[in-house]
């Protein structure tokens, strides 16, 4: 069973920060307290390579995924890579599986988002049996595998966590992976995601921080972040099973028209201030902690900034520790 201890986490990498300038705001990210660092996987850095660093420059601090794609490894592939990073971070590694979206899955890597729900549960199978340095010959309902076994096993398998918006996927995490990882939901929303995950559970949370008290500025970003996200089909059917349907539907209308300037202006402001954390530093720890209280244990907030001042401040705000 996954620990379920309250730790704080961080999304990294930074933008606008080269990895190889990266050295100092990992060290700075240990001393402030912090209990992991979470990597995603979409258009920018891969999955791995930026918690490798961090592994190193912040020995202390947990590594995970949010999330890695199922389909886009083969599954040896995955968890060599896995077990790899385990080496660099013995008993500091969190595996953070998914299966992402037609865009990136289909459209960006060519390969058929088929059955995702399926491929999610035999990828965690095949990666429970693999991490445990069994050989595994298996035919899976989504892949077969024959006769692969790892040449180097953790010492202990990782966690797994599973990047889940709806119920299926919800209970999947819960009944085969040690947790979920949530993503764009409010902290309100968080108690009906985890009733569906099961008590005793690790509960990983990205939200996006905008360190400023400007709201029209933080608007004109998050609504542009809002469109790109959740007109995917995937994300749009989580909002409609979280009872934005109504909210979201003018922005969803005009998108399909293909109006996205329009589509961008009839973004709610209520949803950006529900779905967002914004504001200056009292502000941003108080709206993190509203995920805590409604059952996150791990917060890993996305810092949404090029200004490496406003970072260090968010940084600061969020910290369990400060100087």
């Amino acid at each position: 069973m996954t620990d379920v201890i309250r730790r704080s986490g961080i999304t990294v990498p930074f933008a606008g920060i080269p990895l190889h300038e990266h050295r100092e705001w990992f060290e700075l990210l240990e001393a402030r307290g912090y209990s992991d660092v979470s990597a995603g996987e979409a258009g920018a850095h891969d999955g791995f390579t930026p918690l490798v660093l961090a592994a190193v420059h912040a020995p202390s601090v947990r590594v995970s995924q949010s999330i890695l794609p199922v389909y886009t490894r083969g599954p040896a592939l995955l968890a060599q890579s896995i077990a790899s990073l385990c080496d660099v971070a013995p008993g500091r590694v969190a595996v953070g599986i998914g299966a992402s979206s037609d865009v990136i899955v289909g459209r960006w890597n060519g390969i058929p988002f088929d059955r995702p729900l399926a491929r999610v549960r035999d990828t965690i199978r095949f990666l429970r049996a693999a991490l445990a340095g069994e050989k595994v010959t298996a035919t899976y309902d989504t892949f077969s595998v024959s006769g692969f076994r790892l040449e180097v096993v953790p010492d202990a398998p990782p966690p797994i966590l599973v990047a889940a918006l709806r119920p299926r996927m919800l209970k999947l995490a819960g009944t085969e992976g040690d947790g979920a990882i949530l993503n764009w939901l409010a902290p309100n929303d968080v108690p009906r995601a985890a009733a569906e995950v099961g008590a005793a559970k690790e509960l990983m949370c990205r939200m996006f921080v905008y360190p400023t008290d400007d709201f029209d500025l933080v608007r004109k970003y998050a609504a542009r972040q809002i469109n790109a996200y959740l007109n995917v089909p995937v994300y749009r059917a989580f909002q409609e099973w979280l009872g934005r349907a109504n909210a979201l539907a003018p922005m969803w209308d005009a998108w399909a028209t293909g109006d996205r300037k329009r589509a961008i202006a009839l973004v709610p402001d209520q949803v950006v201030d529900e779905l967002v954390v914004w504001g200056d530093a009292a502000r941003l720890r108080a709206g993190v902690e509203r995920y805590r209280e409604r059952g996150v244990t791990t917060p890993v907030p996305m810092i949404m900034t090029n200004d490496p001042d406003a970072l260090r401040l968010a940084i600061d705000a969020l910290a369990p520790t400060t100087t």
